[in-house]
């Protein structure tokens, strides 16, 4: 399991390094994202102070939308689903590699946006280590329910859409959690990040748990 999870993990991420895509589209519109919140509340900089935590998770969450889709839509080319299926690698290793190129791609942006809000938003980084502990969580949750979601609209045409219908529901939690952490640990608050990180730890171990071992039927079905 765990070599196959480490042949599709390389794949995907060698298929993005060499594309491209997250460097020239994805990182752009994360950006344009803060950038046009910063417009919107720029007159009032007390709220964009107190809305910082939760536009930084919104952008995340939407660029985790394009990360999932990207991931798929891939596969769905030239008869690669049909190769998927019949290539004899495990599925909790398909899965496990599919959300693991996944949540790196999302750390690395995450890092980014971290920088974007420090600069455009004026957000001084307290508890770093907690702010840290929140994004591996969390993207890890976003990236295992990712790939369950994205497995089940992989064979449609209409996955583009289907898929943020799908997706985003499940995920206002993680939504909610991550942005209550954040907050907490920036207003000086450690001891209040304790349940919400525990929150973020179980929704990613639920989502890992259906995708290792739902993965393949849904394979299948899809």
């Amino acid at each position: 399991m765990w070599a196959d999870a480490g042949l599709v993990a390389g794949k995907d991420l060698r298929i993005e390094l060499r594309s491209r895509v997250a460097l020239n589209q994805v990182v752009p519109f994360s950006f344009v994202v803060l950038v046009l919140f910063a417009l919107a509340l720029d007159p009032d900089r007390g709220i964009l102070d107190r809305a910082a935590p939760g536009l930084f998770w919104v952008a995340v969450l939407l660029t985790s939308l394009l990360a999932t889709s990207r991931s798929f839509a891939v596969e769905a080319a030239d008869g690669n689903r049909d190769g998927l299926r019949m290539s004899g690698l495990d599925p909790a290793g398909l899965f496990l590699g599919k959300a693991a190129a996944v949540a790196l791609q999302l750390l690395l942006l995450e890092a980014l946006l971290l920088i974007g809000v420090a600069f455009l938003y004026g957000i001084e980084l307290r508890s770093f280590g907690l702010l840290a502990l929140t994004c591996v969580l969390a993207t890890l949750g976003l990236a295992a329910a990712g790939t369950v979601y994205g497995v089940m609209a992989f064979g449609l045409r209409v996955r583009e859409t289907l898929l943020p219908l799908l997706m985003l529901p499940v995920l206002a939690p993680v939504l909610l959690a991550a942005t209550r952490s954040f907050e907490a640990a920036l207003g000086g608050n450690p001891r209040e990040t304790v349940g919400w990180l525990g929150l973020l730890a179980a929704f990613a171990a639920l989502y890992s748990v259906v995708g290792v071992f739902g993965f393949g039927p849904l394979l299948e079905e899809s």
